[in-house]
């Protein structure tokens, strides 16, 4: 019973354009999702947290003791390091609490490797103190290997300190660094020469009315200080915009990176407030890209009819069939200026697929003309599942059930009928500049990942991802 109830309420979420993550995916509080054995874990506020297969489809089922609020985790080598606050953030009238590592073997509770280490003090703060002790953020350095945590929330200054990357425990003798005000639940990311400070700002729990939105600042220093777009520093309120709401979906908050690598980046957060889903707060990933050097929360793909254009050209994905000229008046260069002026019809799917071929059609690419056969219409495909951030989509000629599909000999093709099958499904990713990698499920008969390709103007094909060569990208431009 329950699964048929999932399944339906996976499939609605689908048809009106998943703006969250699907299943049950209500948590507070996100920490930066965290991939153990082929699973996707995140945990939340009052303890536990979610569990996905596949990143899209999420439930409950993560275990993290200790409860208190707003964890964070991070993997070193090969164990994982969570990060969370016993209290604070004003809570019960007071400022008093503490930040607490602990580790573990393996996210997966049923293993039997899974056993958290006893939690260790590294931050603390007092009822009189001008930071709360809430919130934690970790990072490890990847140009030095050194471990900072920031922490703090509205009710004073968010702060860093260093930790000892081989046992979460705070560095004897180190001193906290004030670094922002006027936000909490901070990150911090390096990206191209620069650490960025992230932080949500704006008012918490308040679900459909909650202002939450998220910020951040830039330094070339790891430890400040972070400036914004038109060089305010966050210690002095400054921050420039990442996500805010969107239409249906209130409060974004608690940013977190997931780097796929190969230029594909996301991020997690959670909406306080998602008004198709009885204003719950939700789990939510998008596309992270970087503009002039800053980041900025992608939309969540939209299905419809777009224009698949080759970065390598510019020309578009087409069947390749006949072209079917549309007709001409005479005087098309000297016209009579007296003429009056009438619109001519585009050319439609009726005027043209009694032309095409049954059975397989092959794949080209070539000049733009708005015709048919140059019109692909992308949904999510029901009962497909899906990856991280998104699920898997059919591509469609359309006004046909005729769908893109991976071949044997990694080619592509159109099928007269979409089935469902595994070289029918898409995964759409889009990359840090914007663009988009498009990629089959599987490719009958090989293990290998190929995403689709331009091997030449007019020759679209199957093969290895290179981020830094237009050829394996893609922009959609909707029709």
């Amino acid at each position: 019973m329950r699964k048929s109830i999932f399944t339906a309420v996976s499939l609605l979420l689908v048809s009106i354009g998943a703006y969250a993550q699907i299943g049950e995916p209500w948590i507070h509080d996100p920490s930066t999702i965290m991939e153990c054995d082929g699973k996707y874990y995140t945990f939340g506020t009052g303890g536990g947290g979610l569990i996905s297969e596949d990143g899209w489809v999420w439930h409950s089922g993560a275990v993290r003791p200790g409860g208190g609020a707003a964890p964070d985790a991070l993997k070193i080598g090969d164990r994982y390091l969570i990060a969370y606050s016993s209290t604070g953030g004003g809570l019960g009238g007071g400022h008093a609490g503490t930040v607490l590592t602990m580790w573990n073997k393996t996210l997966d509770p049923e293993s039997p490797d899974f056993k958290f280490t006893d939690p260790i003090e590294v931050a603390r703060s007092e009822f009189d103190e001008d930071c709360d002790a809430i919130d934690a953020g970790l990072l490890l350095d990847p140009t030095t290997g050194r471990l900072w945590l920031t922490y703090g929330t509205y009710f004073g200054f968010i702060r860093m300190v260093e930790l000892d990357p081989e046992t979460g425990a705070r560095v004897e003798g180190n001193e906290p660094v004030n670094v922002a005000i006027d936000c909490e639940a901070t990150d911090l990311i390096y990206h191209d020469g620069w650490y960025y400070l992230l932080g949500t700002h704006g008012t918490c729990c308040d679900g459909t009315n909650s202002t939450y939105n998220i910020v951040c600042g830039r330094s070339r220093n790891v430890t400040g200080p972070f400036l914004d777009n038109m060089g305010r520093d966050m210690i002095a309120g400054g921050g420039k915009m990442v996500l805010a709401a969107e239409e249906r979906m209130m409060g974004a908050g608690h940013f977190g990176l997931i780097d796929l690598g190969e230029g594909v980046q996301k991020m997690s957060c959670h909406f306080e407030a998602d008004l198709d889903r009885s204003g719950r707060s939700v789990l939510a990933i998008r596309p992270l890209l970087w503009k002039n050097g800053w980041p900025v929360a992608g939309e969540p793909f939209k299905e419809g009819t777009y224009e698949i254009i080759s970065e390598r050209r510019g020309y578009a994905l087409e069947l390749a069939v006949d072209f079917i000229r549309m007709p001409m008046t005479g005087g098309w260069f000297r016209r009579d200026a007296n003429e009056p002026v009438a619109p001519i019809a585009s050319q439609t799917l009726e005027d043209v697929i009694g032309t095409w071929p049954d059975g397989d059609i092959p794949i080209r690419i070539g000049d733009y003309m708005a015709r048919p056969h140059q019109k692909w219409t992308i949904t999510a495909a029901p009962n497909a599942g899906g990856y991280l951030g998104g699920p898997y989509y059919k591509i469609t000629i359309a006004g046909t059930d005729r769908a893109l599909a991976a071949t044997e000999e990694c080619e592509l093709t159109s099928v007269e009928k979409f089935t469902g099958e595994d070289n029918q499904l898409w995964r759409i990713d889009q990359l840090v500049d914007g663009t988009f990698r498009i990629m089959p499920k599987a490719i009958p008969g090989h293990d290998e990942p190929f995403v689709l390709v331009s091997i030449a103007d007019s020759t679209p094909s199957l093969a290895k991802f290179d981020p830094d060569s237009d050829n394996s990208k893609w922009s959609l431009k909707l029709k």
